[in-house]
């Protein structure tokens, strides 16, 4: 066949393939480490985020943070993406900071609202002010053509 185009070659890409895509290795946990490197470089203190498997290998080294910041991207990018938090120790152990199921964290429950027992109690600002009351005898006008007589 004249003019006929050869089929594409494809290639593996060198990049590591995270996500839910077939063949893709699935990341479960990101892990906070003290940038060694980079401090040496900047003289201050740096941190790197890890994206970690669920066999405690290195996906992928994710920038590095100052650490005003580290803490809140760290926090951000495990909630929005449901991975569990980990710190690497010093010793180059992997440490979960909290237990977790997928995207469910486990551990004590907080109860944010107080029992129902105060439910009936007014709030703190309105407790100065009195409640409105009718009069004892409540003035009734009868006859009027509109509610604000003109004259």
């Amino acid at each position: 066949m004249q003019g006929a185009e050869a089929p594409p070659h494809l290639t593996v890409s060198p990049l590591p393939v995270i996500g839910r895509t077939p063949g893709a290795r699935r990341a479960t946990g990101i892990a906070l480490a003290y940038a060694v490197e980079d401090a040496e470089i900047t003289g201050s203190d740096r941190f790197s985020l890890i994206l970690v498997d669920a066999e405690g290998e290195e996906l992928q080294r994710l920038g590095s943070f100052d650490e005003d910041d580290v803490v809140a991207v760290w926090r951000d990018i495990a909630a929005r993406a449901g991975l569990a938090r980990m710190i690497v120790r010093e010793d180059g152990v992997r440490v979960p900071v909290t237990e977790q199921l997928g995207r469910v964290i486990l551990g004590r429950v907080r109860i944010r609202r107080r029992h129902a027992g105060l439910g009936g109690r007014r709030p703190r600002f309105l407790t100065r002010r009195k409640t409105g009351r009718l009069p004892a005898r409540p003035q009734i006008f009868r006859g009027e053509n509109e509610i604000i007589a003109r004259t």
